[in-house]
């Protein structure tokens, strides 16, 4: 071969090498991100009720510091190149999402669309071809909040929140629903997806055990004093 080729080729890989380990650099500042998210919300199993809310004013900020990080990476992978390094972020990526979306839950017990968990993150729109928030990621972590909800349901009761489980159970059954509408074709979110079954029978089991104690009124009884 020409040396001359020789070298443009080297010149080439050590480009490519260079890039990579940015793209990890970067990744690996945010999975620490991402750890501690995870991290300060493992706290609320074993958070009372009434001190929730302060915990998650300790976590907001944190989503927040993650916006330096997403610019860096769509500022350093080369347009359209999203789908060449996605699998480096996908990880953190979906634990922050989960983060997100269960804040969100205790807050206001509302699932939050993807577009706000994109702001959230500082992810942006025009950045799609080198980094984004795919539909698949963004499922993968809601499914992740219910497995961590089927865990949180027990724990609530434990710490005399007896009304937890009917806003878990309300919240699980409806992401289930809207996960029934869709034409799942990815083989792992679909298995995963039929594993929300069981997560779900699990929390209908501390449902109907608050409600036969009689810790929470029952919808017959709240039915009854309404008529």
């Amino acid at each position: 071969m020409d040396p001359r080729d020789l070298e443009f080729i080297n010149e080439l890989l050590e480009g490519e090498a260079q890039l990579k380990e940015r793209i990890r650099e970067l990744v690996e500042q945010f999975e620490k991100k991402t750890r501690k998210m995870t991290s300060m919300l493992d706290k609320v199993h074993s958070t009372p009720k009434p001190e929730i809310p302060a915990l998650l004013e300790t976590i907001r900020p944190v989503f927040h510091s993650c916006h330096t990080i997403t610019a860096a990476l769509a500022e350093t992978i080369p347009r359209d190149e999203v789908w060449r390094w996605k699998d480096l972020w996908t990880v953190p990526l979906r634990a922050a999402v989960f983060s997100v979306v269960l804040e969100c839950f205790l807050t206001d017990g509302t699932l939050v669309p993807l577009n706000t968990v994109a702001e959230q993150l500082g992810i942006r729109e025009e950045w799609k071809d080198r980094f984004s928030l795919t539909p698949e990621d963004y499922l993968h972590g809601v499914i992740t909040v219910i497995n961590e909800l089927s865990r949180l349901v027990v724990n609530a009761v434990t710490l005399g929140d007896f009304e937890a489980p009917l806003r878990i159970s309300a919240f699980a059954k409806e992401v289930f629903t809207g996960f029934s509408a869709l034409n799942l074709k990815n083989d792992l979110l679909r298995r995963r997806f039929d594993g929300l079954k069981y997560d779900i029978k699990k929390i209908e089991e501390v449902v109907y055990d608050v409600s036969l104690r009689k810790l929470v009124p029952s919808p017959t009884a709240g039915s009854t004093a309404e008529s």
